[in-house]
C-alpha cells in the first residue's frame, strides 16, 4: 500500500520530471514573445532570450551577454537598452506598406509620414529615425513651442514637412512664421477658430503667410484606452461650422490659397480596424466636400492611432490590436481612393503621425532582482510534539499527503482549516508560534497544490486564484512611476520576462515590487493571450544575478516618468548589431545621480552639505561623535550625492 509521503514524493518526482523536460521553445509560448515581439526577438538554445535589430535578418544579440558586458563596465542597474536599428527597420517598413499600398491600389496620390515628437522626446532617437527615414522625407509633428524649436535644430531638410499642432500664443505663433522661411513644408494647424485673428495679424505683420491646416473634429472615435481622444467631445478639432467660418475669413483675407491641410486624430492605440476604416471614409468625405467648395487641399493628415500588440492577442483589447500595419495602410489608401473616385477629386497626399508603433519595440528596461519579501519560512521544518493542538497535525497531514490526484480535495480542506486557525487564535485557544507554524503548513499545501494544478493544466477559477496566493513577491531594483509610468497611471501592459534561465521551468509565481516606497509600486497585472493574469511565472532564486526584462517601452514611457521617492532617470546603453554579428555598445548614458535629482527640486548642493555639517557639528560638541567619526559622515553624505539614484546590489 502506497502511505501519503510515498504519494507525495511520487508527484514531486513527476514534477521535477516536467521541469527538466522544459525548452526554450517552452517559454517562448508560455510568455507570448513571438505574439508580442513582431519578429524582434527570439530565445537561444541556452535559455537566453535574443534581439533582432532587423526583423528579416537571422542575426541576433543575447540580452543576457549584453548585460553581462554593461555588469563588467560597472553600469548599474536598472539600465534602459535601446537599439536604433529596430527604429529603422520600423520607418523602413512604415513606408514599405503604404509605397505598396499606393502601387498595389493604383492611388494617385504619394505618402509622406511625420513623427510625433511627443512620443518620445529625445534627441538621440529622433535622430535615428530621421536618419532612418531620410530617403523618404520623413519629417516632425509638434505641439509645443518646446518641441518647434528642438524639431528646427533637428531636421535640416526643406523638403520634409513640419507639422506644428497644439494651443499656439502669440510667441509659439511668431516663431513659426519665422521657422517658415527656411522650412518650406511647415503647416500651422489651426486647432480653435480662436487661433484665426492671431494668425491674419502676424501675416500682415510679417508679410507672409506659412502654410496652413485645419484640424477637424469627425464624429468617429477610436477604440481602446484613448477613446475620449476623438469624437465630438475631443479636446482638439473644428466642427464643420468651425471649418467654414475659417475658410471664408482666410478668403476674405487673401489668404485661403494656403490652406492646404486637413488633418484629424481620433485617438492613440486605436485597437478595432472598423474605426480607422469608418473615419478614414468619414474624413475622406470633409476632404470631397471641401473641393466642390473650392478648397483645394494638398495633403490629408490622418493623424496617429496605429497600435501596437502589447499582449500579443491579435484582438480588440486595450493592450492590443485586431490588424497589422500592413493592413492598416491598405484601408488607409483604399480608403481614400474609393472616395475620391465616387467624389471625382484628385487624390491628396497621404500623411500620417504614427509615433507608437515606429518606437515601442527600440527599448527594454532590464533590472535585476534584490531577493523575495518574506520568503524565509520552510514548511519541512515545521516539528509538530503531541502536546501540539489537532489542528497543526491535520495541517502537516495535509502538507505531506497532498498529491496529483488529491489535491482539489486536500486544498478545500486546507481552506477549512485555515479558517479554523484564525478562529481559535482569535478565541485564545492557539498562542502566537502556534498559529504561525500553522500558516506556514497552510501556505506549504497552497505551493504543492499550485504545482499540481498546473501539471494537470486545471485553470478553474479557484485554482486561478491561488497563485495570488502562493505568489513570491520579488523585490525588484526599477521604479515603476520613472519607467512604466502608464502601467501605474492608466493601466497600460507591458510585456514582462525573465532574460535568461528560459530553458528552464520558472515553477513559481510572483509579483514585482519596484524600489520605491509605495504601495502602488508592483507590477500584479501581467499579459496574457486569454485576458491579463495577476502572476507572472518565475524562476527561483539561487545567489546568483537574476535579470528581469520590461518591453516594448519606447513609446511615451521616457517623458513621462515621475520622481517619486526621487529615484531618477536610469542608464542606458545604445547597441548596434555589426554586419560580421558582433554586437557593440557604442554608446551609454549615465541616469541621475542622487545630486541631479535633488537640484531639480531646488536642492541646492552646497546648501544642503552646509547644513548638514552645522548638524553633524552640533552632535559632535556634545560628545556623541568623535572628530574622526563626524569628517567620515560628512565624506559619505557628500559622496553619496554622486551616486545613481538606484539600489547598487
Amino acid at each position: 500500500m502506497t502511505t501519503a509521503k510515498q504519494s507525495f514524493k511520487s508527484g514531486k518526482n513527476l514534477f521535477l520530471h516536467v521541469i527538466q523536460g522544459w525548452k526554450a521553445e517552452d517559454s517562448l509560448e508560455l510568455y507570448g514573445v513571438q505574439r508580442w515581439g513582431s519578429g524582434y526577438f527570439d530565445v537561444d538554445g541556452e535559455g537566453n532570450l535574443l534581439v533582432r535589430p532587423y526583423k528579416k535578418d537571422s542575426q541576433a544579440a543575447s540580452l543576457k551577454a549584453i548585460v553581462d558586458e554593461l555588469v563588467k563596465k560597472k553600469i548599474g542597474f536598472p539600465v534602459l537598452l535601446r537599439f536604433p536599428q529596430i527604429l529603422e527597420d520600423r520607418v523602413g517598413e512604415l513606408h514599405s506598406f503604404f509605397n505598396k499600398a499606393i502601387t498595389e491600389f493604383e492611388y494617385g496620390g504619394k505618402y509622406q509620414a511625420v513623427f510625433p515628437i511627443k512620443v518620445n522626446q529625445r534627441k538621440e532617437v529622433v535622430q535615428e529615425l530621421l536618419r532612418a527615414g531620410e530617403e523618404h522625407d520623413y519629417g516632425l509633428e509638434i505641439g509645443s513651442k518646446s518641441e518647434l524649436l528642438a524639431a528646427l535644430a533637428l531636421d535640416p531638410k526643406l523638403s520634409s514637412l513640419l507639422v506644428c499642432n497644439g494651443f499656439k500664443d502669440e510667441s509659439f505663433m511668431q516663431l513659426a512664421f519665422d521657422a517658415s522661411h527656411v522650412k518650406e513644408k511647415l503647416f500651422v494647424i489651426l486647432d480653435e477658430v480662436e487661433e484665426l485673428p492671431l494668425l491674419i495679424e502676424q501675416a500682415k505683420a510679417k508679410g507672409h503667410m506659412p502654410l496652413l491646416g485645419i484640424r477637424i473634429k469627425l464624429y468617429m472615435r477610436g477604440a481602446g484606452r484613448w477613446i475620449s481622444s476623438g469624437g465630438e467631445l475631443a479636446k482638439f478639432g473644428l466642427s464643420g461650422s468651425d471649418t467654414l467660418q475659417i475658410m471664408e475669413t482666410l478668403e476674405r483675407e487673401g489668404y485661403l490659397d494656403r490652406l492646404k491641410m486637413l488633418h484629424f486624430h481620433i485617438g492613440s492605440q486605436i485597437t478595432h480596424i472598423k474605426r480607422i476604416q469608418d473615419a478614414i471614409r468619414e474624413a475622406a468625405r470633409m476632404y470631397a466636400e471641401l473641393a466642390h467648395l473650392g478648397l483645394r487641399t494638398d495633403y490629408l493628415n490622418v493623424g496617429g492611432g496605429l497600435g501596437i500588440d502589447y499582449d500579443g492577442s491579435k484582438s480588440v483589447s486595450d493592450s492590443s490590436m485586431n490588424y497589422t500595419l500592413e493592413e492598416y495602410a491598405n484601408n488607409v489608401v483604399y480608403g481614400i481612393k474609393l472616395v475620391c473616385e465616387e467624389e471625382d477629386v484628385p487624390p491628396p497626399t497621404i500623411v500620417s503621425e504614427s509615433g507608437r508603433a515606429v518606437t515601442a519595440h527600440h527599448s527594454v528596461l532590464v533590472f535585476n532582482v534584490k531577493g523575495e519579501m518574506h520568503a524565509d519560512y520552510d514548511p519541512e521544518s515545521i516539528q509538530i510534539t503531541e502536546d501540539d493542538p489537532n489542528l497543526l497535525f491535520e495541517l502537516r497531514d495535509g502538507y505531506v499527503g497532498v498529491n496529483k490526484k488529491n489535491y482539489v480535495e486536500y486544498y478545500h480542506d486546507a481552506l477549512t482549516l485555515k479558517e479554523d486557525l484564525v478562529n481559535m487564535f482569535n478565541l485564545g485557544q492557539l498562542d502566537l508560534k502556534e498559529k504561525a507554524r500553522g500558516e506556514v503548513l497552510f501556505k506549504g499545501i497552497c505551493e504543492k497544490v499550485a504545482k499540481f494544478a498546473k501539471n494537470t493544466g486545471n485553470r478553474s477559477d479557484e485554482f486561478e486564484e491561488l497563485k495570488k496566493t502562493v505568489a513570491r513577491r520579488y523585490i525588484c531594483n526599477f521604479s515603476v512611476f520613472q519607467s512604466l509610468p502608464d502601467y501605474w497611471g492608466v493601466g497600460q501592459l507591458f510585456p514582462v520576462l525573465p532574460i535568461h534561465r528560459l530553458n528552464e521551468s520558472p515553477d513559481q509565481y510572483g509579483t514585482l515590487l519596484d524600489a520605491t516606497c509605495d504601495s502602488d509600486g508592483e507590477i500584479n497585472t501581467f499579459i496574457d493571450l486569454r485576458d491579463m493574469k495577476e502572476v507572472l511565472e518565475l524562476h527561483p532564486l539561487t545567489g546568483d544575478p537574476y535579470y528581469i526584462g520590461i518591453f516594448l517601452l519606447g513609446a511615451y514611457q521616457d517623458t513621462l516618468g515621475d520622481f517619486h521617492n526621487l529615484f531618477g532617470s536610469v542608464n542606458e546603453a545604445h547597441i548596434y548589431l555589426e554586419e560580421n554579428g558582433d554586437w557593440n555598445i557604442r554608446h551609454v548614458i549615465k541616469g541621475s545621480t542622487v545630486g541631479e535629482v535633488l537640484k531639480l527640486f531646488k536642492y541646492d548642493r552646497e546648501w544642503m552639505t552646509d547644513a548638514f555639517k552645522k548638524l553633524v557639528e552640533k552632535v559632535t560638541k556634545t560628545g556623541k561623535v568623535e572628530e574622526k567619526e563626524a569628517k567620515k559622515i560628512l565624506q559619505d553624505y557628500e559622496k553619496e550625492v554622486e551616486e545613481y539614484t538606484y539600489l547598487k546590489l
